[in-house]
C-alpha cells in the first residue's frame, strides 16, 4: 500500500537517496562524463537530474520557492529517448563540473528537506519512485560501461525441461481506481478485460533455449560475447560462461522472432495479468504469490543482486497457476503497445511522463528485474521500452497463438 504519512514519506525519500547516492560512488569522476549508451545522456546528467526533478516538482511547483540556479533546473530537467538515427551530439566539455553539480544537489536537499511536510504526498511519491526508476536505469547504464569484468566460473547448468501451463478464461483487472493513494498517470483508470483461455510457459525463455535459436542463424543478444568458439555472458561486474539456465535478456523484436519460430507469440498485458495475479477460484491477488508484501524469497528484485538467477529459483514466488518468476529476474516483454487505458488523463504537473510514448514503438513490460525497487511490484505498475532497445534487463516467455 502507498505510504500516506508525510514523516514516513520523508524517510522513504532519504532511503531512495541513499540507494542512488551509492550508485554514483561506483563510477570514477572522469567516467561520469562518458556515455556508455549512445541513446542516453552522459552519466553526469543523472547525478544532477535526480535533484533537479525534486526541485522542479516539489520546490518550485508545489511550494513556489524561487529558483536559485535556473540554468541547472533546465539543463537537468529531462532525460532523452531519441528516435533511431537521432543520437545526441553533446561533448563532455558541454557539461558543468562535478563540484558544481554536487553543490547544486546539496543546496536542493538543504532547501527542500525542512519543507517537505508542506508538500502534497503525491508529489513526494513521484520524487521517490522517479529516483528509484533511475536507480534501475543507471544500473543498466553501468552494465554497458566499458570496465574490467573478471571471468567468473559457475556450476555448469542446463535449462529446465519445457513446461506449459493452461490458464482458464477469466478476468484481468488492470490499473487503479481513482481513489488509489498513488499511481502514475498510465495506471488510471482501472479497467477489466475478459481473457480467453490460453497456455503459457512456466519459465522465462533461457539462454540455453535461445542458444538453439542463435545456432540456427538468429543474431546473438546484446549481452552475449563469442570468444574462442564459446559464448559468454557479460554481467554488470563479471563475465560468465553462458549460464544456460538464466533468463535471456533481449529486445522485444528478438523475443517476438523467437516466439514466432516456436509457433507461439508473446503474451498480451492482460494475459500476463491473468497468469500472474489470477486464481483458479476467479479471485485476483495483489502479487503472484498472494497478498504478502514482496520479500527475498519471492524473487530476484529489490536491488538484491546485479545479475540474474536461474529461471527455477524462488519457487515461493510462483503464481496460483504455478507460473514462475512473474515478478523479478527480468522484466517481461508483452505484445501490447504502450497505450492509455480508456479515460486516461495525464498528470497536470507531469504531462510528459507517459503520453509522449504512446507512439506504437514502445511496448509494455511487466514483472521486475534484479535492480527494480520493490514498490514497482504492485499489480498495476506498467513499464515500457522501445521495442528495439537492447540494453534493458528484459526477458520473455511464450503463449500459444490464438
Amino acid at each position: 500500500m502507498p505510504i500516506t504519512n508525510l514523516a514516513q514519506l520523508a524517510s522513504a525519500l532519504a532511503e531512495a537517496r541513499a540507494q542512488t547516492d551509492s550508485l554514483f560512488t561506483l563510477v570514477s569522476p572522469e567516467m561520469l562524463y562518458a556515455r556508455p549508451i549512445a541513446e542516453r545522456h552522459r552519466m553526469i546528467f543523472y547525478l544532477g537530474h535526480l535533484e533537479a526533478f525534486d526541485w522542479n516538482l516539489i520546490g518550485r511547483r508545489a511550494l513556489g520557492i524561487p529558483s536559485f540556479h535556473q540554468e541547472f533546473d533546465n539543463l537537468f530537467s529531462f532525460g532523452i529517448d531519441p528516435p533511431v538515427g537521432q543520437l545526441p551530439q553533446d561533448q563532455p566539455s558541454d557539461w558543468p563540473s562535478l563540484d558544481e553539480v554536487r553543490r547544486y544537489n546539496l543546496r536542493v536537499r538543504e532547501t527542500l528537506d525542512p519543507l517537505l511536510d508542506g508538500a502534497p504526498a503525491r508529489f513526494i511519491h513521484c520524487a521517490i519512485e522517479h529516483r528509484l526508476m533511475h536507480a534501475e536505469t543507471f544500473a543498466y547504464i553501468l552494465h554497458n560501461e566499458n570496465h574490467a569484468r573478471p571471468l567468473t566460473a559457475l556450476t555448469p547448468s542446463r535449462p529446465p525441461a519445457p513446461e506449459i501451463i493452461s490458464i482458464p478464461a477469466g478476468t484481468a483487472t488492470l490499473g487503479l481506481p481513482h481513489s488509489a493513494a498513488f499511481g502514475w498517470d498510465n495506471e488510471f483508470p482501472q479497467t477489466s478485460l475478459h481473457v480467453p483461455a490460453f497456455t503459457i510457459s512456466r519459465y522465462k525463455v533461457t539462454n540455453g533455449d535461445y542458444l538453439r535459436f542463435v545456432n540456427n542463424g538468429a543474431p546473438p543478444p546484446h549481452y552475449w560475447t563469442l570468444r574462442g568458439g564459446e559464448w559468454f555472458y557479460r554481467g554488470v561486474f563479471a563475465e560468465y560462461p553462458l549460464p544456460l539456465d538464466w533468463p535471456v535478456y533481449v529486445t522485444r523484436t528478438e523475443a517476438a522472432a523467437y516466439a514466432k519460430s516456436e509457433g507461439k507469440s508473446l503474451p498480451t498485458e492482460a494475459q500476463f495479468h491473468r497468469a500472474a495475479y489470477g486464481t483458479p477460484a476467479g479471485e485476483e491477488r495483489a502479487f503472484p504469490w498472494g497478498g504478502r508484501p514482496p520479500a527475498t524469497q519471492h524473487g530476484n528484485f529489490g536491488f538484491a543482486r546485479w545479475d540474474p538467477l536461474p529461471v527455477t529459483a524462488n519457487p515461493a514466488g510462483d503464481s496460483a497457476f504455478g507460473v514462475s518468476q512473474l515478478a523479478g529476474n527480468g522484466w517481461e516483454w508483452t505484445s501490447t503497445p504502450f497505450s492509455p487505458f480508456p479515460g486516461f488523463s495525464p498528470f497536470p504537473f507531469y504531462p510528459g511522463y507517459s503520453a509522449p510514448f504512446f507512439d506504437g514503438d514502445h511496448f509494455v513490460v511487466k514483472g521486475a528485474a534484479p535492480r527494480t525497487a520493490a514498490c514497482f511490484l504492485r499489480r498495476s505498475f506498467r513499464n515500457w521500452y522501445r521495442q528495439s532497445y537492447p540494453y534493458v534487463h528484459a526477458a520473455f516467455r511464450c503463449v500459444d497463438v490464438q
